[in-house]
């Protein structure tokens, strides 16, 4: 029997039973590959079932609000991928009466999907046979084939792409492409690979040499930056002061507290010492530290204290900010971060 038969042999016996495995419907394809990118399995799939529910087609989707969609993104992050999302349901609506492209070329003209994406939809929706290049299948495949190129390397994905569309079963690609990413979930793993159970063993030139947890070689990663921010709760009657932040940077389109970032973390005094912030507020406010936290990102670290201002008059802020009732904020998109604020924030008497 040769490997291609054994991995497939292998997921029939083992696959989950993943909602997005039960169709062939590109939108909802499409839906979960872009949830599952930077996500876990488990993380994701409560995720999918909700916008599968809100959003069952690509026209609701592409209809929706933009803050609907985040808020109903809200703790994935990378919150590019909802807008990006967003934006390309409507062009599908708009150019292509809600139709997919049903190939791997013209996927990948879409905002939002790249290689692997394409890949994905074209072979889970269509069956076209071209091969489906993720972290799992990444680490499968170097250890297999004992690549010891870097993975981050130009020459190293064009390697792992000739290398993936070799191996792949032309006669039936999206069982095939399920089965290798099932393969680097549940076997090939980065730390405890369960080799004795794997249908590719005695290929496999990594189990050969005992060489597995060597692969795959990846460059050293950036030290992740440390950042300090005092973000600010200015409390007015009932009223909160949000602002939408911008484009570029972290949580891009989502609402949050007006703040201030230091090289080191400080007090509420030094905050308000800093520059021009001064006049946020006079002596006769209430100023506490209610809340901190270190919230981890990708490539940053962030050390939050939350101070909570008490306005006996509304402050001009500069943030471009609006003053909402406290009933509308669950309705907004907020970060991870701040909706763990928001929650002790909501849970205290007003």
């Amino acid at each position: 029997m040769n490997n291609q038969q054994s991995l497939l042999n292998w997921y029939q016996l083992n696959k989950r039973d993943l909602p997005w495995r039960n169709t062939q419907n590109p939108y909802l394809i499409w839906l979960s590959e872009i949830i599952l990118q930077q996500t876990r399995v488990n993380q994701g799939l409560p995720y999918f079932l909700k916008f599968a529910q809100k959003f069952p087609q690509i026209e609701s989707l592409a209809a929706a609000p933009e803050d609907e969609v985040l808020k109903l993104w809200q703790g994935l992050g990378y919150y590019s991928r909802g807008r990006n999302m967003l934006k390309t349901a409507q062009i599908i609506v708009l150019s292509n009466g809600g139709k997919f492209p049903d190939n791997y070329h013209d996927l990948l003209k879409l905002k939002g999907i790249g290689p692997y994406t394409a890949a994905a939809i074209a072979s889970f929706a269509y069956n076209q046979a071209v091969a489906v290049l993720d972290g799992n299948v990444f680490r499968v495949l170097s250890r297999f084939y004992l690549i010891s190129e870097p993975i981050q390397s130009s020459f190293a994905k064009k390697l792992f792409n000739q290398l993936a569309n070799e191996f792949l079963n032309k006669d039936n690609p999206a069982l095939h492409n399920q089965a290798m990413m099932e393969l680097g979930a549940l076997i090939c793993t980065p730390l405890k690979p369960a080799c004795l159970e794997c249908p590719l063993q005695q290929n496999c030139l990594a189990f050969i040499q005992n060489s597995q947890l060597q692969f795959p070689i990846k460059l050293a990663k950036a030290k992740p930056k440390n950042r300090f921010i005092a973000y600010f709760h200015f409390q007015f009657n009932s009223q909160i002061a949000v602002f939408r932040r911008p484009s570029g940077g972290i949580w891009e389109g989502l609402y949050d507290l007006p703040y201030l970032e230091s090289e080191e973390k400080t007090d509420a005094n030094s905050w308000f010492e800093k520059g021009s912030k001064k006049k946020w507020y006079s002596s006769n406010q209430i100023i506490d530290l209610v809340f901190e936290k270190k919230h981890i990102l990708t490539h940053q670290h962030i050390y939050a204290q939350f101070y909570r201002i008490n306005c006996i008059n509304k402050p001009i802020l500069n943030f471009d900010e609006s003053w909402v009732e406290y009933n509308q904020l669950p309705k907004l998109g907020v970060s991870k971060l701040l909706s763990s604020y928001l929650e002790l924030a909501m849970a205290e008497p007003k």
